[in-house]
Formats: structure tokens, C-alpha cells, sequence
């Protein structure tokens, strides 16, 4: 089919090559516009730039591709289909009905749950077991579009959001590969939303900081939901430590200790006691050091049980 493209990030780039792989007609990719990186503060493409390149492929970056060029380079380009995968930016109504079929998303959940921003890392921040991603027909609302097609993948316990955000990335290519098959043979279903709606807002700083009065699986699904990006996580003497690695204890100790105190160091981890049960933390982050074992930075400091974190 004649497509064109719209995607920014890592998770968008398997669909784009998994489109090119599959013979399609991709007139153009739309992306944001390079942004500055680094100390050096020098421009950096996006990874779906990069990937476009490399297949050959025609680019575009309007600042705004609902502006007047955005537009016209759209209508030039007289696509069959847009495919959107984390692009990054509001389609208007007149882009939405542009090509023959319209936009369809890409979208990693399972639609109506966790519409918005980030699906992945709410999936596993409120300890779900299952997601998935789904393939929609875009309307002007924000992911309330006739869901098309649906593949589900599991979540483990202790998955983190890199781990997912990789396979529900390959998954969402082969998806869209079938979904344009479908679409193609006039076999396509439509099923409008229904149900249940969650959403995903975007992530601040609050989400972040551990709060050790929470239970251990709380805080075990927030460390692994906040892996790798943007990290959880707690200070130690006052120092900002991020926590990466976790696993909740089945262990019972038997006392009452202070919320966020260290109660046991060994090879293993560091076992800190939490709202409700315990939390054995496997790997930090001191800040301007590289991740370590959380046992190594404990004794590297001299720490002692008794000592918490807070």
C-alpha cells in the first residue's frame, strides 16, 4: 500500500522496518524535528530519522504538521493510509481524513484501558499481568478511536518497562502488518470502545521518589516501572540514590522496625522494611556513578544495619 509514515522513537521503528520488509510503499516519514542533546547541546535525530535513512526513505519534520506545509506536503504525497506509532504530535481533523483508509495507531495497551501518554509504564507501575497492543482507527479524541485489531503479551513480576516496551515494540509491527493485510482484503473489523477507561498520564518527578510506607509489591512494581526510564528513587545520608533492582521477601522477621530501615546486608541485597512486608533492593545508582550492586554501595559507605533510607 502507498503510506506514509509518522513515528519519533524506539518503540516506532520496528513497525517502520517491519512495513519497508514487507513491501510496502512508504512515500514518506514524518518526525519530530531534531532536538539538542548531550552537554555539547548538539542536535540529535530522532531514532525513527535514523531508521528512515538507513532504508532509504524520504523525511519530514514540521515543527507542526497540522501547519499549512505540513499539510501540502501530505497532500502531495497522496497516501493510501497513515501509519502513527508515538509520533508526538495532534493530527487535525482534515489530516485524520486525508487518505483513502484514514490513520491508524498503533498503540501499546489494550484498548480502552490506558489510553494516553504512557501505557507501558502505568501496565506495570499498577502491577497488571497482562497488556498488550492494539491497532485503532484514529478519530480527534485522544485514543477513542474503533479499536481494529488486539495482541496481548503477559507481564511478569519482575518485568521492568524496558523489558515490555521491546516486545510490545515487536509486537505492535507484526500487528500493523496484519491489521494492513486485513485492510487490504476488506476484511478489517471495527469495534468501537467500550468499557472500563484508564489512563496513562504523563510522568513527574512524584512518581519517582520511593515512599517506604507503602507495601513492598507497590514498591517493587514502581522500581521496575520506572526501569529505565526515568528511575525511581530514595536518599541514604542524605545522598539521592536511584534504586533499579528490587524483589519482594516472603521473609517474616518477626520485629517492628522504622519504615525504610536496613535490616539485613548480604549477597543478595539490602532487605528494607516497607508499609506492609519486606523488599530485598539487588541494584543502585549513586548519582554521577554507574549502577552497582545495592550490597557494594551499602558497605562501601560503612553503612550499618539499623541505618535506613528515607
Amino acid at each position: 500500500m502507498r503510506l506514509v509514515f509518522m513515528g519519533t522513537p524506539d518503540f516506532a521503528v520496528p513497525t517502520l522496518q517491519a512495513l519497508a520488509a514487507h513491501g510496502h510503499d512508504v512515500v514518506g516519514v514524518f518526525t519530530q524535528p531534531d532536538r539538542p542533546s548531550g552537554r555539547g547541546k548538539n542536535l540529535k535525530p530522532s531514532p525513527v530519522k535514523v531508521a528512515a535513512q538507513s532504508l532509504g526513505l524520504a523525511v519530514y519534520q514540521p515543527h507542526k504538521v497540522k501547519s499549512p506545509e505540513g499539510l501540502e506536503s501530505l497532500k502531495e504525497l497522496a497516501p493510501e493510509v497513515i501509519i502513527v506509532v508515538a509520533y508526538g504530535q495532534i493530527l487535525s481533523k482534515e489530516i485524520l481524513e486525508l487518505p483513502l483508509y484514514g490513520c491508524i495507531n498503533v498503540h501499546a495497551s489494550l484498548l480502552p484501558d490506558w489510553r494516553g501518554a504512557a501505557p507501558i509504564h502505568w501496565s506495570v507501575l499498577e502491577g497488571d499481568q497482562k497488556t498488550g497492543v492494539t491497532t485503532m482507527q484514529m478519530d480527534e479524541g485522544l485514543d477513542t478511536g474503533d479499536m481494529l485489531l488486539k495482541a496481548e503479551h503477559p507481564i511478569g513480576e519482575d518485568t521492568t518497562t524496558g523489558e515490555l516496551h521491546d516486545a510490545l515494540a515487536q509486537a505492535g509491527a507484526q500487528l500493523l502488518i496484519t491489521t494492513l493485510e486485513q485492510l487490504q482484503k476488506g476484511e478489517l473489523p471495527r469495534t468501537p470502545q467500550k468499557g472500563p477507561v484508564r489512563y496513562a498520564s504523563l510522568l513527574t518527578r512524584e512518581h519517582e521518589k520511593i515512599n517506604w510506607a507503602r507495601g513492598a509489591q507497590a514498591i517493587h512494581n514502581q522500581i521496575r516501572g520506572l526501569n529505565p526510564w526515568p528511575g525511581s528513587y530514595t536518599t541514604f545520608r542524605g545522598e539521592t540514590v536511584k534504586v533499579w533492582k528490587s524483589t519482594v521477601s516472603a521473609e517474616e522477621k518477626g520485629y517492628d522496625f522504622k519504615l525504610g530501615e536496613i535490616i539485613e546486608c548480604n549477597s543478595q541485597g539490602l532487605l528494607v522494611q516497607t508499609g506492609e512486608g519486606l523488599i530485598r533492593i539487588t541494584e543502585v545508582q549513586p548519582a554521577g556513578k554507574k549502577p552497582m550492586p545495592a550490597r557494594d554501595f551499602f558497605l562501601g559507605r560503612h553503612g550499618q544495619v539499623g541505618e535506613g533510607f528515607s
